[in-house]
């Protein structure tokens, strides 16, 4: 297993993958831009480690130790003797790549990288990286520390030796992976993402209201939340892009985003981040 991970970019994403490869005792350096980027999500850590202490799943001294484990820089340098990288930045294919050339000029030859995209492309991105085979998608579920699965997806050069040791590294977090060839959206936002899209179309068709369709999903399919509560909470903009994603890249109509969908981005009514979307929050 690598002592050394690193993590790029430390948003809601980085910050949780960032805390879980702590808590499982790896030595993590995050990178990002600037020092600034860095405020939010260690702010959040603490306040999830302070969450543990008050209900006993963690002491005081043992927090201590886990934050000696965190270290956050903007200097590339202190990454290169990581063995296994993981970036969790926007979902912009053209500034992954970017990220991707820096990180191969840093790093050894041998360490493995990794994207936590939820559904670019992984061969476009390791086309950069000299030597492609040490290129895997390792796409994490929000809330990291929380949430089990982990998309393991392999690219056109992705190698089994990557692929297992990346398998490996993920059961050591306590987390549970699924293998996945590369495909739009790989497999859960693909089924996902149009099923929230159809919810949409429901509510647009006039056939349940908002409040009807949400529970009708939690009674009837024992789902967990609502299908466009579950809208509000990932952002509607971030779901039309990536439904906008999905069509343009299979070409399907059936694919095509909900023209309600677009109208509440227009109306920058984006969901819980702004206080209204299929529901208004306070």
């Amino acid at each position: 297993m690598p002592k050394i991970v690193a993590v790029i970019g430390f948003g809601t994403m980085g910050s949780g993958i960032a805390q879980t490869f702590v808590e499982a005792g790896y030595q993590v350096i995050a990178v990002e831009k600037e020092e600034t980027l860095f405020t939010r999500g260690l702010k959040q850590i603490q306040r999830n480690w302070e969450r543990s202490i008050e209900k006993g799943r963690l002491t005081t001294e043992k927090k201590t130790q886990l934050e000696q484990l965190l270290t956050v820089t903007t200097d590339w340098n202190r990454i290169a003797d990581a063995e296994f990288l993981i970036e969790a930045i926007s979902e912009n294919i053209d500034l992954k790549k970017e990220v991707f050339k820096e990180i191969s000029q840093v790093v050894s030859e041998n360490a493995i990288i990794a994207s936590n995209t939820s559904g670019l492309s992984i061969t476009e991105v390791a086309s950069v990286v000299p030597n492609p085979s040490r290129v895997i998608g390792c796409h994490f579920f929000n809330p990291v520390p929380v949430m089990k699965l982990v998309e393991l997806i392999r690219g056109y050069d992705t190698s089994e030796q990557t692929y297992e040791k990346t398998k490996k590294i993920v059961v050591s977090l306590g987390k549970e992976s699924i293998e996945v060839n590369e495909s739009p959206l790989f497999a859960v936002n693909r089924i996902l993402v149009p099923m929230i899209n159809e919810a949409i179309f429901v509510l647009q068709e006039g056939v349940a209201s908002a409040e009807d369709i949400d529970r009708g999903m939690k009674l009837g399919a024992n789902h967990p939340i609502g299908p466009l509560a579950l809208a509000d909470l990932i952002g509607l903009d971030t779901l039309l892009f990536v439904q906008d994603s999905l069509y343009e890249n299979t070409q399907d109509s059936k694919y095509r985003s909900a023209p309600l969908l677009r109208k509440l981005v227009r109306a920058g009514h984006l969901g819980r981040k702004t206080g209204k979307g299929f529901f208004e929050y306070k």
